[in-house]
């Protein structure tokens, strides 16, 4: 059975109850590092604690990326739409991290990707992430990406934590 088939835990407890978001892009900013324009997650709607989290994106024509992709028919990238997986997934991980603020997530490989309908403007993306196993410093997720219960993408992704700054390397002696 899938993570998103399963009843759900009791996860945290949020500000607000039911549908509701228990995250807003304000309290997603103080874990994510990513900022206007490529932050792609807009709300957090359900998490367990190293297990699973729902995210969702709003898809507004006002995103740059529409400009050219594709003009007359707008439709949001699927590499966009995966890193709102691994975005949202990050979220979920980097709460665990007592120094977030000097760690990044970098992919190191996104397997079994595929993109099942176009995501247009006007669509609220539901993203599905579900954590395979956390080893030290390496992830393995599970995502899927809906619109209105349809399944628009879906994709394992791992991921690797690194530190913000490289440690300095002692300095050789003059020669």
């Amino acid at each position: 059975m899938k993570f998103w088939e399963a009843e759900r835990g009791t996860g945290v407890r949020g500000r607000r109850t039911g549908s509701q978001m228990i995250f807003d892009v304000v309290e997603i900013q103080k874990i994510l590092p990513h900022r206007y324009p490529f932050l792609m997650v807009d709300a957090i709607m359900e998490l367990e604690r190293l297990k699973y989290i729902v995210g969702v994106k709003n898809v507004t024509i006002n995103e740059s990326h529409f400009q050219g992709h594709f003009p007359g028919k707008p439709i949001m990238p699927g590499v966009l739409i995966i890193e709102a997986m691994a975005q949202t997934g990050g979220f979920l991980l980097l709460r665990e991290v007592p120094d977030r603020e000097n760690k990044l997530l970098y992919f190191v490989a996104v397997d079994g990707a595929r993109f099942r309908r176009p995501v247009v403007p006007g669509d609220q993306l539901r993203l599905e992430v579900k954590v395979i196993s956390w080893r030290g410093d390496f992830c393995k997720l599970e995502g899927r990406a809906t619109v209105e219960g349809q399944l628009a993408a879906e994709a394992t992704l791992m991921c690797k934590m690194v530190d913000r700054q490289p440690e300095a390397k002692a300095e050789e002696p003059a020669k």
